[in-house]
C-alpha cells in the first residue's frame, strides 16, 4: 500500500513511487511478470494512476509492458551495474556542483532531512529506510541542482543503482555507503563546488568497485 508520507502526492506519483519501491526492493522479482490488474490491487489506485506509473517506469527500462501478455520486470544482470554506474557517473557529478551553486532553502532542508534519515537507518541497520533515505537525497539534489534536463537523465540511472545495490550489495553493510553519500551533502552545504564535485564522483568510484565485486562473485 501507499505510505503516509507521500498521501499528498498526485495519484499518478504516489502509483510510481509504490511500484519503484517494489521493484527496487524485489518486491518485484527480476524477471517475473505480471498483469495490470494485479497492480492496481496491491496499490488500491485507479487504473489510469497505475497506468501512468507503469508507462515511466517501461520508459525507464524497468517494466516490459506486454500487449496481451503482463507485465515483466526487468531482470538483473550483474555486469549491467556497471553500466548504470558508467552513465550516471558524470551527470552526478554536474548536479553535485550545480547543487551547491543554487541550491534554496527548501533544497537545504530536503539535504538536511535526508542525511539525518540516512544517518538513523545506517544506526537501525535498517536497509529499506536507508533505500528510501537514499532517494530522497536524489530528489534534493534535482532540487537544489535546478537543472531538469540533468535529473531526468539521473532519476532512472539512480533507480536501476538502488536496486543493483539492494541486491548485491545491502549486506555488506550501510556506513561505507552512508559515508560516501553524506560527505558530498556536507560540501554542498558548506558551499564548496569541487569538493562537492569530487565527493560525488568518489561515491561513483565505490559503487563501481562494489559493481566490480559483484561481477566477480
Amino acid at each position: 500500500m501507499i505510505p503516509p508520507e507521500t498521501a499528498a502526492e498526485p495519484a499518478a506519483a504516489r502509483a510510481y513511487r509504490a511500484l519503484e519501491r517494489m521493484i527496487v526492493t524485489l518486491e518485484l522479482a527480476p524477471g517475473s511478470t505480471t498483469t495490470e490488474g494485479a497492480l492496481i490491487e496491491r496499490l488500491g489506485l485507479g487504473r489510469t494512476p497505475v497506468r501512468e506509473a507503469m508507462q515511466r517506469l517501461a520508459w525507464e527500462g524497468l517494466l516490459e509492458i506486454r500487449p496481451r501478455a503482463g507485465v515483466a520486470v526487468a531482470p538483473l544482470h550483474p555486469g549491467d551495474w556497471l553500466r548504470v554506474i558508467d552513465a550516471r557517473r558524470a551527470v552526478e557529478v554536474l548536479l553535485a556542483r550545480a547543487a551547491t551553486r543554487n541550491a534554496t532553502r527548501e533544497a537545504a532542508e530536503k539535504f538536511s532531512n535526508a542525511a539525518l534519515w540516512m544517518q538513523k537507518a545506517v544506526i537501525k541497520d535498517n536497509v529499506l529506510s536507508f533505500l528510501e533515505a537514499d532517494k530522497s537525497l536524489d530528489e534534493a539534489l534535482a532540487l537544489g541542482a535546478d537543472n531538469a534536463f540533468a535529473s531526468r537523465l539521473a532519476a532512472p540511472l539512480q533507480s536501476h543503482s538502488r536496486r543493483f545495490w539492494f541486491r548485491y550489495q545491502a549486506e555488506t553493510g550501510l556506513a561505507e555507503a552512508a559515508d560516501r553519500h553524506l560527505s558530498m551533502v556536507r560540501a554542498i552545504m558548506a558551499g564548496d563546488e569541487e569538493k562537492a564535485g569530487q565527493e560525488a564522483d568518489r561515491l561513483m568510484l565505490t559503487l563501481r568497485r562494489r559493481a566490480e565485486e559483484a561481477l566477480r562473485r
